[in-house]
């Protein structure tokens, strides 16, 4: 349960507290299918969520949107309650925003192509170098133009624009290769064949919204429903990738807090890092590593914690470790992995006992005073107060009615941008040159008036007269202008 300043996590030897001031630190939750990760993501995110603390969570199952209903009424809830001598572990469910990307189970979210940016984009489409050359090329042109690059149709008409124009844009931007161009506008189909094209667009989502607080002071818990998300692992991964990032470059510096501004939970977090560039992974490594300055914690959720890699594992440092079985040469490896980053406890040997544990139980390590990771223990998780399991369809359409974003993110907006002006450039009527006119047959010039010498001097004096006149006439325009 949550105190003023931890989160009960079990008991083992002595109790296991999460303190809330080394919360933004980071953590894992690891082991094998069936051992109790999703309980312990859910036992941590209720204690958030009581501590005041916002929550990002990605329902990967579609067995955590329980977090919104109360509890009780489960027998095997009772029983551990019971061995841990906890009175009554039901509550009252969480306050829930359900999130969906493609806007069939929450609320849509929407990213734009600009935010995304052509790195992500890279990774998501399944980019060369050569092909996230162009793509670089083609968002810095719609820079330099002014084109807003907001929806896929954007950045199909830009890609188009850009191949149209290879041969202008070269000198200043580098050559443009046409077969790269398609490839990229195949992958686009591919992306928008997902279901993608409704997460590229407006209204963007606002981060703010993820860092709300109920009116009772409790932590609202933002549930994305992943389960069809999950059919696309690329755009899953893509765009938590990109709410770090976000995260990171719009939140303030915040130092040591009292208790974390927001908390991330990843549900199978190796989907961010299989077969993840160098750039990208490290890209990660940074973010993970300086938001927790930012006030914001994350937790990655996986079966075997060499899924990830090694530089982000160091960051985590409250660890929950559940059962791993040691069947193969990479799960041996992973046992050994898993216990040399504890603490080392001497009344037993953390490689066996990672084989040993029993659904609900995991070796906890978790920082305590001045960050230091405690010496690990066999501990028997907390059970939840709120329900375990999916919700239906009745339940989250009340949870949508009572969000207090309705009616912020549910309808598209279509504003005017790189693909309108491109296509008002295109049909605009090109003026047609003017046919060459025919010179005109020359006239032979009637003779001059024969002048009488009197009138030709008058003539010419008048003709003097008039060019000095209008020079003066000329130099008081431009000295009135220029003393303007």
């Amino acid at each position: 349960m949550a105190g003023g300043e931890g989160i009960f996590v079990g008991k083992g030897e002595e109790s296991q507290v999460l303190p809330l001031k080394y919360a933004n630190r980071h953590g894992l939750i690891a082991g094998a299918t069936g051992t109790g990760k999703t309980v312990s993501l859910q036992v941590l995110a209720e204690g958030f969520s009581r501590a005041g603390v916002p929550v990002f969570l990605a329902d990967v199952k579609g067995d955590l949107a329980g977090i919104s209903q109360p509890g009780g009424g489960n027998p095997k809830v009772a029983e551990r309650a019971a061995l841990l001598g906890i009175a009554d572990p039901a509550s009252d469910g969480c306050p829930t925003v359900p999130w969906d990307l493609f806007g069939e189970q929450g609320h849509p979210i929407r990213a734009t192509v600009s935010e995304m940016g052509p790195l992500l984009l890279a990774r998501l489409l399944e980019l060369n170098d050569v092909q996230e050359g162009v793509l670089n090329l083609t968002f810095k042109v719609a820079d330099d133009e002014g084109l807003l690059l907001l929806d896929l149709k954007d950045l199909r008409a830009m890609l188009g624009h850009v191949a149209d124009n290879a041969a202008t844009f070269a000198p200043r931007y580098g050559t443009v290769s046409k077969a790269s161009v398609g490839a990229i506008q195949r992958q686009l189909l591919v992306l928008e064949q997902q279901g993608a094209e409704s997460f590229f667009g407006e209204p963007a989502l606002e981060l703010a919204d993820l860092m709300r607080v109920a009116p009772d002071g409790r932590g609202i818990v933002n549930l994305l429903a992943a389960d069809k998300l999950m059919r696309s692992p690329r755009l899953y991964a893509t765009f938590l990738l990109w709410l770090l990032s976000e995260l990171f470059e719009e939140l303030p510096e915040a130092g040591d807090l009292p208790k974390p501004k927001l908390v991330f939970f990843f549900d199978e977090a190796h989907l961010l890092f299989d077969d993840a560039p160098k750039a990208l992974v490290d890209k990660v490594e940074q973010v993970v590593r300086l938001i927790r300055s930012k006030g914001v914690g994350v937790y990655f959720i996986t079966q075997n914690p060499l899924d990830i890699p090694e530089d982000v594992l160091g960051q985590l440092g409250n660890r929950v470790q559940h059962a791993l079985r040691a069947f193969t040469p990479r799960d041996q490896r992973a046992v050994r992995a898993a216990a040399e980053t504890f603490r080392a406890n001497p009344k037993f040997s953390a490689a066996a006992a990672i084989q040993e544990l029993a659904v609900g139980e995991a070796l906890v390590s978790l920082l305590e005073a001045k960050g230091i990771p405690s010496v690990v223990d066999r501990v028997m998780m907390a059970p939840p107060g709120c329900r375990l399991g999916p919700i239906g369809a009745a339940e989250r359409a009340d949870l949508l009615s009572r969000s207090p974003v309705k009616g912020r993110y549910d309808h598209p907006i279509d504003r005017h941008s790189a693909y309108e002006h491109l296509r008002e450039r295109a049909e605009k009527p090109v003026m047609e040159p003017a046919p060459p006119r025919k010179p005109a047959a020359r006239q032979p010039r009637a003779a001059a008036p024969r002048q009488s010498p009197g009138e030709a001097m008058v003539n010419s004096a008048l003709r003097s007269l008039g060019t000095q006149l209008g020079r003066q006439i000329a130099r008081g325009i431009l000295g009135a202008i220029m003393k303007r």
